[in-house]
């Protein structure tokens, strides 16, 4: 009975770890994108009642890393900024009865600004609301199996993944980074990103 029941729980680690990111895949297309400036703001971030506490720096420093890691792969030729502020996030804590394991969340405001046409491509930030993996301690919560800084890189990756999901659904509906056929070769003013 105790070997079946560390069993589940090594399945259910197991699918949490190969759930958490899609990254070792080539990129979804985006048309002619390529991230610029990642600036993320954490001013206004609202901690839940019931979470654990991350620093401002913290907030800032997860999430631009996730966007870097996550938009660096796409070279097109047009250069686009995000501006992203985290609004608010709960980090489960551990010492929470079972039944009432908390989960961990995170919200973002996006914008998308164009950098040839000198504008904002979304009037109004796009808010996004990400939890945890779906599988990430789904027994016990990940207060229990995750420090605060790991429930931070996980939220975060989420959080770029599901911009890059906006991202997309606007590509396909808007054609947002669809190439300008009568632009100029050079027009954007492109430099090595390096």
């Amino acid at each position: 009975m105790m070997r079946a029941g560390l069993g589940i729980l090594m399945m259910v680690v197991l699918t949490a770890c190969g759930a958490t990111t899609d990254l070792d895949e080539p990129p979804v297309p985006l048309g002619d994108f390529r991230l610029e400036h990642n600036i993320v703001s954490a001013s206004k971030a609202q901690r839940s009642p019931v979470s654990r506490a991350a620093t401002e720096e913290e907030l800032v420093e997860t999430m631009r890393a996730a966007i870097a890691e996550r938009f660096g792969r796409y070279n097109g030729a047009s250069r686009y900024h995000f501006g992203i502020s985290v609004e608010g996030y709960a980090l489960a804590p551990p010492g929470v009865p079972l039944v009432l394991a908390p989960k961990s969340a995170l919200i973002i405001n996006v914008t998308v600004y164009d950098d040839a046409a000198g504008e904002k491509l979304n009037d109004a930030p796009e808010q996004i609301t990400v939890l945890e993996t779906f599988g990430s301690g789904a027994i016990i919560g990940t207060g229990y199996t995750m420090t605060a800084e790991e429930q931070l890189v996980e939220l975060s990756r989420n959080a770029a993944k599901a911009v890059e999901r906006y991202l997309v659904r606007q590509q396909e509906a808007e054609g947002w980074f669809t190439p300008d056929t009568n632009a100029l070769p050079g027009e954007t003013g492109l430099t090595d990103p390096a």
